[in-house]
């Protein structure tokens, strides 16, 4: 089924007449005004439709593992019922795409990638994969539904009953729900507290329905989703993530298992003893004005790296965002920044990430 003829789609035409070009899908910016579905996602609970996403399922002996070979994940190690977040890398180390793979039994393993890659990354997986493994690419017939925020257990238990509240961060389960087994996971993109509901396309609006029909309950679109992550100081592929960039860049080698094989090992374990030449750091501007995509950042008057994302976060009443800088022009502490902008300038500061601390999402 086309991704853009899905019957959530067409319910989402009926529900936001305004639609925008997003990645490559035609996907709902907001349903009303993106500061508010911002604002309601931290305090209450927003659904949001993320059935372009792509899942993979990957069978094969553990023992002669060649998908261990292919992500870094170590898929042999993790224990059945657990998800963890990995990436797709080149021979060069750089990121093809980042994931989630998710343990469904001792010899099956479910893969999320991201919906602008998943030809891309199926002929890959496929390709690389031991004659003896089964690859089925299962994006065109599931939908994926994010149910976040800190009131999104007490939504989830009307959904998937009790037993939702055994699942721990990152961790999975199937539940008896709409006619079927069901996956329910509980990863989240947002900061907050958060499940992720895989089910038959042809079942999304059904879900989708009765998810809004609960109290307290209201959707929300990808303008809202991308201030959240800023927020939770989450990267995002094609921003943050690119195939000029490496995991050890981006600041994620504490999900990176070094001492296994897989595709970019060595080329990542050379970057390490060399030494980064660029790190990425976030930083919040000194006002309300946006620093965008690709614009400059100077120190000390002269250029030192790039924003790779910017927004206005509601919560903190400012303009933040990450972006990409030169080693040498790092420093332990905070350091003041500025970011060339379409007009004029603006100063900021480097800060640690997630910008906002305190959240719901390991409740």
């Amino acid at each position: 089924m086309d991704a853009k003829n899905t019957p959530l789609y067409n319910e989402h035409v009926k529900l936001n007449a305004l639609m925008a070009e997003f990645a490559g899908w035609n996907m709902p910016i907001h349903y009303g005004s993106i500061i508010e579905e911002t604002k309601f996602t931290r305090t209450h609970t927003s659904v949001f439709d993320i059935c372009h996403m792509g899942e993979f399922f990957v069978r094969e002996n553990p023992e002669k593992s060649s998908l261990d070979k292919i992500i870094t994940v170590p898929v042999v190690k993790m224990p059945v019922g657990k998800c963890r977040y990995g990436f797709l890398l080149n021979d060069n180390g750089t990121v093809i795409d980042d994931l989630i793979v998710y343990r469904l039994a001792n010899d099956e393993w479910m893969i999320v990638v991201n919906a602008s890659n998943e030809e891309r990354d199926a002929k890959i997986i496929s390709e690389k994969l031991s004659k003896d493994a089964k690859f089925v690419n299962k994006s065109s017939s599931t939908a994926k539904l994010d149910v976040q925020g800190p009131g999104s257990r007490t939504v989830m238990e009307k959904i998937a009953g009790a037993g939702i509240k055994n699942l721990k961060y990152f961790t999975f389960s199937k539940f008896d729900i709409y006619g079927g087994k069901y996956i329910i996971s509980r990863t989240g993109y947002t900061g907050e507290l958060g499940f992720e509901v895989y089910v038959d396309s042809d079942r999304a609006v059904k879900v989708w329905n009765d998810l809004l029909a609960i109290p307290g309950v209201k959707p929300a679109g990808l303008g809202a989703r991308d201030i959240l992550r800023l927020e939770a100081g989450l990267p995002l592929y094609g921003d943050e993530m690119t195939e000029d960039t490496t995991p050890l860049e981006a600041c994620f080698e504490r999900v990176l298992d070094l001492e296994k094989e897989f595709c970019g090992r060595q080329a990542l374990i050379n970057q390490k003893k060399k030494g980064l030449d660029k790190i990425l750091v976030g930083f919040a501007v000194d006002g309300r004005r946006t620093p965008r995509h690709t614009n400059k950042i100077l120190i000390g008057g002269r250029e030192a790296g790039f924003v790779t994302s910017g927004v206005f976060s509601p919560h903190l009443n400012k303009g933040i965002g990450m972006g990409y800088i030169n080693k040498g022009n790092t420093s332990a502490g905070a350091e003041e920044i500025e970011i060339v902008l379409d007009k004029g300038q603006v100063k900021a500061r480097i800060e640690p990430l997630p910008f906002i601390k305190q959240t719901s999402i390991k409740n």
